[in-house]
């Protein structure tokens, strides 16, 4: 069975990329205390200030992580596939080569940051993904609350993590029942891990790894909740 993953040109590109992203240094947010970096964090505010200064990191999935998207979209058969936070492409690399795999589709990924978006549809271009992935420039609230697939078979949320649930919300009326959600760094968005794990929320939802939720959308609410 034909695996992108684990085939050239993929595997070098994705252990470059890896390594070039764990060297990666911010002069911008070293010069900023470590608690006015965790209240930006969790500011719904000030989130495209705050990751303006974080341009020159990669802020990757990590390695397992990748291999758990490209998994989870396989064995899913994804076609449509919506991503919030592009940063360089490693995550949107992975996915992709899911959709290759499955027989083709369409990922649509949001990254504000231009520079980061201009390096991402390189490695795309180098990774012979880019006929796959469309990435919309923007503040994903605004990108991505419109013009999606009707049905959306995996949602994952790597951005600013003060929006999760935002942009779940925009997200949501298009996923199928059985929809996959990864939610990355999940810790950093409580409100985000309360609403999807609340009973009537419509999800089943769990912990992977420590720091990554995987939900399933049910298909319906319970109105009661």
């Amino acid at each position: 069975m034909t695996n992108t993953l684990t085939s050239i040109p993929l595997t070098s590109l994705l252990e470059r990329l890896f390594k070039q992203a764990e060297a990666a240094t911010s002069p911008a947010i070293a010069s900023i205390s470590r608690e006015e970096r965790e209240r930006l964090m969790h500011s719904k505010t000030e989130y495209l200030d705050f990751y303006k200064l974080l341009k020159d990191l990669w802020l990757p999935v990590s390695r397992e992580t990748g291999v758990l998207l490209y998994m989870l979209a396989r064995s899913s058969n994804a076609r449509n596939i919506v991503e919030f936070g592009t940063s360089f492409g490693i995550s949107t690399l992975h996915m992709a080569a899911a959709l290759r795999d499955n027989g083709g589709g369409l990922l649509i990924s949001s990254e504000f940051e231009p520079s980061k978006v201009v390096q991402a549809r390189k490695h795309l271009d180098e990774g012979g993904l880019a006929d796959l992935v469309e990435i919309r420039e923007g503040d994903a609230l605004k990108t991505l609350a419109a013009d999606l697939p009707a049905s959306v078979d995996l949602l994952l949320l790597d951005g600013a993590k003060a929006l999760y649930t935002e942009v779940l919300k925009l997200v949501e009326s298009h996923l199928r029942p059985g929809a996959l959600i990864v939610a990355d760094n999940a810790d950093y968005s409580p409100d985000y891990l309360a609403h999807i794990r609340a009973p009537g929320s419509g999800y089943l939802s769990l912990q992977f790894g420590g720091d990554v939720e995987v939900s399933m959308w049910l298909g319906c609410v319970d109105i009661k909740q």
